[in-house]
Order: C-alpha cells, then sequence, then structure tokens
C-alpha cells in the first residue's frame, strides 16, 4: 500500500439484509474504505455466503452467534490478512459470535484489526449480568493481546463514556450503558491498560456531533437525542497516527452511524 493512509470503518449495521437494503453497499463503494468492521449482522452463514461474502470488493470474514438472527460480527477488508481469528476463548461469548480479528503480520509488524460487539444490558438484569461478565473476562484479553501486538478494535460497546457522550446524562444514570461500573470499566481501560479512544484522541471535547446511536422512539434522530456507543480503541502508537474521523449521517443504513477514522499508516 505505500506510504499512505488506511481507512477504517465501524458500523453497527443492525441487520446486514436489513442494512444492504438501505443502500450501504453502494455507500461503501462511494467512500472506498480499506476495511469495514460491522456488529449485528444477525445471520448464518447461509444467509450471508454468496450474497455478503464481499461488499463493494472487500472480502468479508465472520464470527457468526450460534442463536439465529441474533449478534454475529464481520470485517470486510480490500487487503487479505495473515490470519483470521474467530472468538476470543470465552465460551459463553463466543456462541454468541461476537469477536473477529483480523491480523496483517509482516517481519516488521504485527497488527491486528478487530470488529467486536460487546453485549447490551438494556434488555434486563440477567443480560445486564451477561454484560458484566463480557467485561470482566475482555479486559484481560486486551491488556494480553497488547503485549504482543497492535491493534484497533472496532465496535459497538454500547457504553457512553463521558456525559459529553449522550445528550441526556442526567436521565441515564441509572440506565444500561450509562452505568457508573461500565463507565468505571473504560476509563480503567483506557488509563490502566494505555489504549486509546481514538475519536476523543482527535475530538476531547464535541458533544452534540459525537453520537453514533439514536433509539427509534419518539423523535431521537431528528432532536439528535443520542449516544456515543461506536469506538475504535486502539494501541498507543497507532492512536498516534489518527489523522481524521467523520461520522455518517447523511444517509441511515441502521440505527447506528459509520464512524470513519483515517490512519496515516500502511498494511
Amino acid at each position: 500500500m505505500g506510504n499512505s493512509f488506511f481507512k477504517l470503518t465501524s458500523l453497527n449495521l443492525n441487520g446486514i439484509r436489513s442494512a444492504a437494503s438501505k443502500g450501504v453497499e453502494a455507500w461503501l463503494a462511494q467512500t472506498s474504505p480499506d476495511c469495514i468492521c460491522v456488529q449485528e449482522v444477525k445471520a448464518q452463514a447461509p444467509d450471508v455466503h454468496g450474497k455478503y461474502d464481499a461488499l463493494a470488493g472487500l472480502k468479508g470474514h465472520f464470527h457468526f452467534a450460534r442463536k439465529k438472527g441474533y449478534s454475529g460480527v464481520g470485517a470486510f477488508s480490500r487487503h487479505e490478512p495473515s490470519d483470521v481469528i474467530v472468538g476470543f476463548g470465552c465460551e459463553e461469548f463466543d456462541a454468541e459470535g461476537r469477536y473477529v480479528e483480523l491480523r496483517f503480520d509482516t517481519p516488521r509488524r504485527k497488527l491486528s484489526i478487530i470488529s467486536c460487539y460487546f453485549p447490551s444490558g438494556s434488555s434486563g438484569e440477567d443480560r445486564q449480568q451477561a454484560k458484566f461478565r463480557f467485561l470482566d473476562v475482555f479486559d484481560p484479553h486486551l491488556a494480553a493481546l497488547k503485549e504482543t501486538r497492535e491493534f484497533v478494535l472496532c465496535g459497538d460497546v454500547n457504553i457512553a463514556h463521558m456525559e459529553r457522550d449522550l445528550k441526556n446524562w442526567k436521565g441515564n444514570r441509572k440506565n444500561s450503558g450509562f452505568l457508573p461500573e461500565e463507565r468505571a470499566w473504560m476509563t480503567k481501560l483506557l488509563s490502566e491498560t494505555g489504549l486509546v479512544d481514538v475519536y476523543r484522541h482527535l475530538h476531547p471535547d464535541t458533544t452534540d456531533t459525537c453520537y453514533t446511536w439514536w433509539s427509534n422512539r419518539g423523535q431521537a434522530y431528528a432532536k439528535n437525542v443520542g449516544w456515543r456507543l461506536d469506538y475504535q480503541i486502539a494501541t498507543a502508537g497507532i492512536a498516534q497516527t489518527a489523522r481524521a474521523v467523520s461520522i455518517y449521517k447523511d444517509a441511515r443504513f441502521s440505527d447506528h452511524a459509520p464512524l470513519t477514522i483515517h490512519y496515516e499508516m500502511s498494511l
């Protein structure tokens, strides 16, 4: 690729078939990222193969959930990875299709691009407890990965970290996605593990323009009552190469908006 920019997008599709029907592939052809990490594929292998194996010239790699129409992640890349890791070694959450890692290794560098979908706890206390279990096992996974590799984790993290990351923070302090324990986990990940929230690295203080998800209830999108739930979290060296970020809102493929970051690096 030479000395150039690496354009990386993350998008929760809220169903790959639904997003495809709303024009996501034409948008990808137009914007031409090097890689797009997607979450909530909501499909199984037979649904995807032959239809969505590739989008706009990008080849897809997937981790499907066992349960039909549930969860699932993918990473579509213009460049052939040296290895693909499906799942992160936790049986409970690997069954839910939440993690795929593309490795681009050279003699000089070990680099991973990861697509991950964190559990949501909004449907009830049992899922909130599952979310806490996920955070407990995922933190050491990322810490261990950081010891041997550079990486960018793209994903729907289902946590708004700071008050500036959602519109109605005062009314959501007891709601999943903005619970003190979830926010503390994110703070600890970034401070103790030394990983970088790349959007906030580039835009420390934005509020209304940072949101990536809007509830389908009320007029949340029209009124921009949003949350920043989608992240690119990178090791420090990669984060320092980030030059520009955009959140695309001109068309809607999902209840989430695509988050794209340009890195000044080559594969």
